[in-house]
């Protein structure tokens, strides 16, 4: 590694809760008239900060850290490097740079060297997500079923991860079974401000702006809690994990202005969806989108979080939401130290990457604004996530998509008698917009205790009034981590989803991703037979055509509360504003507006029933807490 250059006279020391450590200030740059820091978008401060402590005059060069600190709106054609402080990998996408390292290996040996030179340069986190498949469901065995099958069918892969945990240094494998890898990352890996040993200094400390890239899209769900990083392919994966700079162009960033607050009935989900639905009309391709404004403060960090997530959904590198009081308190929130909360506010504050309301507006490339009073329950759909329809015009949309051109939005192209074909299962009879999937699924959501509980607690008063899902509809629930177990069953509301059929069928990436497993064999044959357009609700944040499962065409994105509404109703075609969504054990109907919860409701839950020690239990054992994932066989040895 070169020798780092502290040309601007920007390093020294700064007392943290946590001790004093090493800085890299932001305000030097401006002392020397190089660049007027203050009024940059917070996110190119943090690529700021990035170059000026990476400067080697090779790697990383003055002329990088003076293009940057001059970034303006009209962007100059430069290319500027990024080393991130991490890299967080999934089970698919991350095992080929595994191998790849382990191949190094390998050909070390070979040539006379030593193999265990051979490691990550920075931290590297692969967590196994995406391998559990939605097989069984509706039961209290499907969690214990699903794993099992996980386990067979991954036998190889993960006896291969299993040795590289223990053969690599900085390289750590979270085990099957703990949660979704954004969730992990968000709850539990995330730091915001990292302290790492100084490479220049022996025995002193630094810290830095905690930064990443990941072989994952939705990487990007950290920047909710003002984190810079993204998802990239695994050859930018590799050299980053090898210490190598990512190139990129210069990037535009649009400013996108939140003011208001959610209305009563509207969800984090709902959100997203119209934020998507403006940032795709409005093209971010490549681009950073940086929210703020005042609305930011009526936020939590698991709305902001949601938001985040979908930025490949809107086409950007990324969605950021800088610092605040708020990350710091989730940071409290979620069982970390209170003094690395402090540490991190404190860091920020002296490096001007702090937000509060009386921020001066940053200066951005272009920006674009809602009032978050203005947004109503949607859902997105019938084939694409940036398809926006208002949950009062689902079963309208729904019906002229039926008759649509497939070049059309969603269009089916369905004509004559195939309107009208019906189907039979078991004495139930089928009609185009059938729901036959209904997943609370996904990093997006399943990370968000206030679309979590609000599902939980429209069960519960659906249950209380009599109400069932259809009998046809394949219902699941795929917590993000252990944590939404947890305060779910402390609240009293697992009972009512397992009645509903929504019993936890594993921890991961499911139905979202296609691992949605089959239909039931029965109603598989039944939309076959019919050439029916069966429906998936699924809270996630991906449903082109095909994606979801072979048999289900109309595939829609919703709140997971309205994921148990729809499994209620069993159907696409309806309304919910003039529809019963079922009718109580009096014969009564029952309307999804008397069943739905307040947001006074939810908030009380999640006061009474989430807790630090919450997320300190069940995060506590990551590492060493799966026994299926301690039991496998692996070779103890430094080359695979």
């Amino acid at each position: 590694m070169n020798k780092r250059i502290d040309a601007f006279g920007a390093k020294g020391t700064f007392d943290t809760p946590l001790g004093k450590v090493n800085i890299y200030r932001l305000s030097a740059l401006e002392h020397a008239g190089v660049g007027n820091i203050s009024r940059l978008p917070f996110s190119i401060k943090v690529l700021i900060e990035n170059a000026l402590r990476n400067l080697d005059n090779y790697e990383v060069t003055e002329a990088d850290v003076r293009a940057l600190a001059n970034w303006s709106a009209n962007n100059p054609d430069v290319t500027i490097p990024f080393k991130p402080a991490r890299v967080i990998l999934q089970d698919f996408t991350g095992v080929p740079s595994v191998v790849d390292l382990a191949a190094l290996r390998s050909a070390t040996e070979r040539a006379g060297g030593d193999p265990q030179s051979i490691n990550p340069l920075c931290p590297v986190d692969l967590v196994i997500d995406h391998s559990v498949q939605v097989d069984a469901f509706g039961s209290s065995d499907a969690l214990q079923i699903n794993t099992q099958y996980e386990f067979e069918r991954n036998r190889e892969r993960y006896e291969f991860l299993h040795w590289g945990q223990k053969a690599f240094q900085n390289f750590k494998v979270v085990p099957p079974a703990t949660g979704i890898v954004h969730q992990v990352n968000l709850e539990y890996l995330a730091k915001v401000v990292q302290i790492y040993n100084d490479p220049d200094s022996d025995g002193a400390m630094i810290a830095l702006p905690d930064t990443l890239v990941g072989t994952d899209s939705h990487t990007t769900m950290i920047n909710g809690i003002g984190i810079l990083g993204w998802g990239v392919g695994g050859i930018e994966a590799e050299a980053a994990m090898l210490g190598q700079p990512i190139y990129m162009q210069m990037p535009e960033v649009i400013g996108f202005k939140l003011t208001g607050k959610l209305p009563e009935g509207s969800t984090a989900t709902d959100l997203v969806l119209v934020v998507t639905q403006m940032l795709r009309k409005k093209g971010v391709v490549d681009k950073f989108v940086e929210f703020y404004g005042s609305g930011l403060s009526t936020m939590t960090l698991p709305d902001r979080a949601t938001i985040a997530n979908m930025a490949p959904e809107y086409g950007a590198t990324m969605g950021f939401f800088p610092i605040d009081d708020e990350a710091c308190a989730y940071l409290i929130r979620t069982g970390r130290d209170p003094q690395l909360a402090a540490m991190v506010k404190a860091y920020a504050i002296e490096q001007g990457m702090f937000r509060t309301d009386d921020t001066p507006d940053p200066i951005f490339t272009d920006t674009l604004e809602l009032d978050l009073s203005t947004v109503l329950p949607s859902l997105a759909g019938p084939q694409r996530p940036q398809d926006r329809v208002l949950l009062t015009d689902v079963q309208a949309g729904f019906q002229q998509a039926l008759t649509a051109q497939p070049s059309a939005k969603g269009g089916f192209a369905l004509a004559g008698e195939a309107l009208t074909a019906t189907a039979a299962v078991n004495d139930v009879t089928l009609h185009h917009g059938a729901v036959v999937i209904a997943a609370i699924t996904s990093c997006t959501n399943t990370s968000n205790p206030s679309v979590m509980v609000a599902a939980g607690l429209l069960a519960k008063k659906a249950v209380e009034r009599g109400l069932t899902s259809a009998p046809y509809v394949k219902t699941s629930l795929a917590p993000g981590s252990k944590v939404v177990t947890e305060y779910l069953d402390k609240a009293g509301l697992t009972a009512p989803l397992d009645a509903l059929g929504f019993q936890t069928v594993g921890y991961g990436c499911t139905t979202c991703i296609g691992n949605s497993g089959p239909l039931p064999e029965e109603v598989s044959a039944a939309v076959k037979a019919g050439d029916l357009v069966a429906a998936a609700v699924l809270s996630g944040n991906r449903n082109f055509a095909g994606r979801v499962n072979p048999d289900v065409k109309a595939n829609y994105l919703a709140s997971p509360p309205l994921v148990v509404a729809y499994a209620l109703a069993g159907t696409v075609d309806i309304n919910f504003d003039t529809d019963p969504i079922g009718h109580d054990q009096n014969g009564q109907a029952v309307f999804l507006n008397d069943i739905w919860p307040s947001q006074e409701e939810i908030k009380t839950v999640i006061q009474n029933n989430i807790s630090p020690e919450m997320f300190q239990s069940k995060y506590g054992d990551t590492y060493t807490g799966n026994s299926l994932w301690n039991a496998i066989p692996s070779q103890d040895k430094p080359v695979f």
